[in-house]
């Protein structure tokens, strides 16, 4: 299922856009996530959440945070697959707040594929990327996702 030419274990992953709001260095107020493929295919992000990205006072806004991880698995896709995707659902377990000033490290990894769709899944876990919070499904936020893969038709104009 992984492509043959997809970046392997340590090949730490450029913006694949530079003004794109979650990885994105020129983008000012953006997420500005820095992203590396670890062992297994498993695609490392982290999100340092600052006073720019609070809903509540003190905390990070849930939207932002599923955007984190949407950026973290849309690289799975693009990276891994090698193909673009857009993102058809998104469902996202929230199970502690993450406060501002705090790291997020995303975890994420292809579930499958069938047929035009590709199932992945994401864990987070705050300021610590090994911690006591390891352990499956005891992360701050999980989060699942399907991502369609992009089809482009052309259209031939007559007359």
């Amino acid at each position: 299922m992984i492509h043959e030419k997809a970046p392997t274990q340590g090949t730490k992953l450029p913006p694949h856009y530079t003004e794109c709001f979650g990885c994105g260095d020129e983008q000012p107020g953006g997420l500005r996530m820095s992203t590396e493929v670890a062992e297994s295919y498993i695609i490392k992000s982290t999100f340092d959440v600052t006073r720019e990205h609070q809903g509540a006072p003190g905390l990070a806004h849930g939207g932002l945070l599923a955007c984190a991880f949407d950026e973290a698995l849309g690289a799975a896709v693009g990276q891994l697959l090698r193909k673009p995707a857009v993102t058809g659902k998104l469902e996202t377990d929230f199970r502690k707040p993450v406060p501002v000033g705090s790291t997020l490290y995303i975890h994420a990894r292809i579930d499958g594929v069938s047929g035009r769709k590709v199932y992945a899944s994401a864990n987070g876990h705050l300021d610590a990327e090994d911690g006591p919070d390891r352990r499956p499904g005891a992360g701050a936020v999980r989060h699942r996702g399907v991502r369609a893969l992009h089809r482009t038709r052309r259209r031939r104009r007559t007359g």
